[in-house]
């Protein structure tokens, strides 16, 4: 009797095993706790926002293409934006170009400009400020290395209301344009030419027959020289006379 009762209570057991749903894999209850369900909808989200881009683009490719003219154009200002060390480097660029010239005939608004420049990178007031696809450079009042009050201090900074009254040059697409502009003509001295007359001072583009006469003129100077047919009979005649004085010459000095 008690045998039958333990085989019983073993079939029972197997069965409601049996019966008993069977767990998931991990990766199954990843998918639907709340992470897993989060994940998908995501996806679908962003899987749907891309179908839609794909239909508008073929749909409106004129519309397309100037979205993704300015977002080329913004990701290329952005990737090209220099920073202040390709702000020094041009800077001693130039200031190595004015330093081969002689004083005297070094543009004075270049400079100028850089040495004023030269001057507040040496006492590192020169920051350089970056606005995502351009930056600024700009001057500091003091070295972020002083120890001074004034300088450590977060309330005595420079306000931005002031910051455009301290913009010393703009970087956009690779360059710093107002340097670039200072450095225009930096070989020629101005000053030099003050004392010509007004005439001579202002100076104009040839014209194009000018530049025409210029060139055929240059071309010309290259040709080899030719003589023309009248000369050269004319000092054959001209010779050929010199020679019967000179052989009449000879005849009266033997006579003689």
């Amino acid at each position: 009797m008690a045998s039958w009762r333990v085989l019983r209570r073993t079939l029972c057991t197997a069965a409601e095993a049996a019966a008993a749903p069977v767990p998931g894999s991990r990766w199954e209850k990843l998918k639907k706790s709340k992470v897993g369900v989060w994940c998908r909808g995501l996806f679908t989200d962003y899987k749907e926002a891309c179908r839609e881009v794909v239909v508008g683009s073929w749909e409106r490719p004129i519309k397309a293409s100037i979205y993704a003219s300015l977002l080329g154009g913004t990701w290329a200002c952005f990737y090209t934006r220099p920073d202040q060390q390709a702000f020094e480097a041009t800077l001693l660029d130039c200031s190595g170009q004015l330093g081969l010239l002689s004083p005297w005939i070094r543009n004075g608004t270049s400079d100028g400009h850089v040495q004023s420049l030269g001057k507040l990178r040496n006492e590192g007031r020169l920051r350089v400020l970056s606005l995502g696809i351009l930056a600024l450079a700009y001057q500091a009042d003091y070295d972020p290395d002083a120890t001074l009050y004034e300088a450590q201090c977060s309330n005595l900074s420079i306000p931005w209301r002031e910051l455009h009254e301290r913009v010393l040059d703009v970087g956009f697409v690779g360059r710093w344009w107002v340097l670039q502009s200072k450095m225009k003509d930096y070989d020629v001295n101005e000053e030099q030419f003050k004392d010509l007359p007004s005439d001579m001072q202002a100076t104009s583009a040839p014209s194009v027959q000018e530049v025409e006469m210029s060139e055929r003129l240059h071309k010309e100077s290259w040709l080899p020289l030719t003589v023309e047919e009248e000369e050269t009979e004319t000092n054959v005649t001209d010779r050929k006379e010199e020679e019967s004085q000179i052989q009449a010459l000879k005849e009266e000095q033997i006579q003689a």
